[in-house]
């Protein structure tokens, strides 16, 4: 019988962690928590004593360089969530009514929907079995006089294989926007994602390695794009004239609070990035030999920051995803399943045109994100290491 008691494992119970807290009891281990370890609390009281709480605010600018810094590129333009980020992006590369965009179908709505937004057609391509991420190898076929660009998902926390498809790009001019929004830090051949296509897109969702509550960035190499992408974001108005809109445009502006929390964050995000690291390191020691499920791996030449520790049920498995969910639940370990692909979406099933996507649909059919924060402790990941090995094992 499995009679793990999760009154047995340990954990902090603040959510404003430092690694010497003391450690107390919890019953359950949430699949994703915010870690606010640093100047949070202090830089938003300071935020709020300043009365600058609203879109202006030096926390603004100071995360934004902060931000660019960190992808190696030289602009970087915060906005209100990561789907806003995807629509500022799509907007400034000029993407409207007619046009083509080729998204993974494996991925969040929100990659989707900016398309859609924008009056455009998301084209959806299979995934690659390794990683998950967009096979580029099924992008060139998708290719028609409506394809405007391409945007690859770095589901996650893995990079996508970006030099084939950056090449692919070039070739039929078309662009590319990485949605990096379960990502930050990651890197694929020595270049830290955002900066290798031409403009990079983040969410600081409370779930992301990095967080402000809610917001999102954009990234890019290109002053133009930046421009454009900055303006859109403030309902169109003029930079030299006040309350003059040449364009439309939307109110998509970070609050200077949400900056001072996404400031605090930056200035630990290389603990953050690699308590993510330990945190899947120590779920390949417990797990990373066991036949009945495969780990998310992380392949030469890319860093993977693992934003979720990902595992995909192997057709030995005793039991179907769903299952294994509710049983794990039962234990106080809370799971999540991987992404709907876009296709099988009420919204977007009449655009896979008969097409099948069969290493997407596997994948998503037996894929389950686990307990993944920044503030588990190593005995909380054997915890759930131990569960899964004897639900493989069908001790029961």
């Amino acid at each position: 019988m499995m009679t793990r008691d999760p009154k047995l494992f340990q954990s902090t119970s603040s959510a404003f962690h430092t690694e010497d807290s003391t450690l107390a009891s919890r019953r359950f281990l949430p699949v994703a928590e915010p870690a606010l370890v640093g100047n949070e609390i202090a830089y938003v009281n300071e935020a709020l004593s300043s009365t600058w709480i609203s879109s202006s605010g030096k926390y603004i600018e100071q995360f934004e360089q902060k931000f660019a810094d960190f992808c190696g590129t030289s602009h970087a333009i915060s906005c209100c969530n990561g789907t806003a980020a995807l629509h500022i992006a799509l907007l400034a590369l000029d993407v409207g009514s007619g046009d083509e965009v080729i998204v993974p179908t494996l991925t969040f709505v929100a990659t989707a929907n900016a398309v859609s937004y924008c009056g455009a057609t998301p084209i959806f391509v299979d995934s690659e079995p390794t990683t998950w991420n967009m096979d580029p190898a099924a992008i060139e076929a998708l290719i028609t006089p409506r394809t405007k660009g391409i945007i690859a998902v770095h589901l996650f926390g893995h990079p996508a294989d970006m030099d084939p498809i950056m090449e692919i790009a070039a070739r039929y001019n078309l662009f590319v926007v990485e949605d990096a929004a379960e990502a930050h830090g990651a890197e694929y051949k020595g270049r830290r994602v955002g900066s290798i296509g031409h403009i990079g897109t983040f969410s600081f969702f409370g779930n992301k390695i990095i967080t402000s509550g809610e917001g999102g960035m954009t990234v890019t190499n290109d002053a133009n794009l930046a421009s454009r992408m900055r303006q859109l974001k403030g309902q169109g108005q003029d930079f030299k004239r006040r309350y003059w809109f040449p364009i439309i445009g939307y109110n998509y502006r970070m609050t200077n609070i949400q900056a001072a929390i996404g400031l605090a964050q930056m200035e630990r995000v290389d603990w953050h990035i690699a308590q993510r690291c330990a945190n899947a390191q120590l779920y390949r020691d417990n797990l990373g030999n066991h036949l009945s499920f495969v780990l998310q791996p992380e392949l030469p030449g890319c860093k993977n920051v693992y934003w979720m520790n990902s595992i995909v049920f192997n057709e030995n498995f005793p039991y179907n995803r769903d299952t294994a969910m509710e049983k794990l639940s039962q234990q106080g370990i809370e799971t999540r399943p991987f992404f709907y692909p876009m296709h099988i979406l009420p919204p977007y099933q009449h655009l896979s045109n008969k097409r099948v996507f069969p290493v997407a649909e596997t994948v998503a059919a037996r894929g389950i994100n686990i307990p993944s924060s920044a503030l588990l402790t190593e005995r909380e990941i054997k915890y759930v290491a131990e569960t899964l090995s004897c639900l493989a094992n069908g001790d029961e």
